[in-house]
């Protein structure tokens, strides 16, 4: 199998990109800090912070270093207003398009490292809303190992009534998309259902996908792991095919 399909493949469900993710506990402080400061320390009230502590336990980040993140993200830390989100907008070879977003507590640093990658991976930075419009933003919830299949009915009906949209079995397992604003209500049902969400997150998903050469989608995909092993970038997301 080439390099460039099988990173498509392992795009079309996340896990193991997560997983690959979890190895810095820079980028899971952030996300935890992040997600407390949004809805709240509280992760019996807030799904997404449940799920960011959840992926740092997995990776056996410290309890202290989570608890501080936790504590930066209710303002009670004396760093806790630093960290800022940030997106770019660019275009790669073959007419592919990048959404990256990033977490910084230092927006020129942020931005000096992803032009430098950008411009050695043949990339050039977009104009904001030159390629969002290429996306639509949805709430993603993973599943791993799938639904129960004793109760894949009921459950696909349960999550159907919380506002999923579509629901995708792949054999790392279950996608649920929904709206953004139904994220939450889609999480908490799967936790009502009995099940673990590996990831709850806001994504881009792409409208249509851009079918490459082989080359060209080789250097797509060492652009994109390049850009996410940087500490400052959260998310990357293509409609490379």
């Amino acid at each position: 199998m080439s390099r460039h399909s099988k990173w498509s493949k392992v795009k079309q469900f996340k896990g193991a990109v997560d997983a690959k993710r979890s190895a810095s506990f820079t980028k899971l402080a952030r996300e935890i800090t992040v997600a407390a400061r949004e809805k709240g320390g509280d992760p019996a009230m807030n799904v997404r912070l449940r799920v960011a502590m959840d992926r740092a336990r997995k990776a056996s980040m410290p309890k202290d270093a989570i608890e501080r993140a936790v504590v930066r993200g209710t303002g009670k830390g004396g760093d806790a207003a630093t960290i800022e989100n940030l997106t770019y907008e660019a275009y790669a070879p073959g007419g592919t398009a990048l959404i990256i977003e990033c977490l910084t507590d230092n927006r020129n640093r942020s931005a000096n490292d992803v032009k430098h990658l950008l411009s050695k991976g043949e990339a050039t930075l977009a104009a904001q809303g030159s390629v969002t419009y290429l996306f639509d933003k949805k709430g993603v919830v993973r599943v791993p190992g799938g639904l129960p299949a004793d109760r894949h009915e009921e459950v696909e009906l349960a999550l159907i009534d919380a506002g999923a949209e579509d629901i995708s079995d792949y054999d790392e397992g279950t996608e649920i998309r929904c709206a953004p604003v139904d994220l939450a209500k889609v999480a908490d049902a799967v936790q009502a259902a009995g099940l673990t969400a590996d990831s709850v997150e806001f994504e881009w998903l792409p409208k249509n996908l851009v079918e490459t050469d082989e080359e060209t989608g080789v250097k797509v995909s060492d652009l994109i792991d390049s850009l996410d092993e940087l500490d400052d970038v959260s998310r990357v997301y293509s409609n490379l095919a």
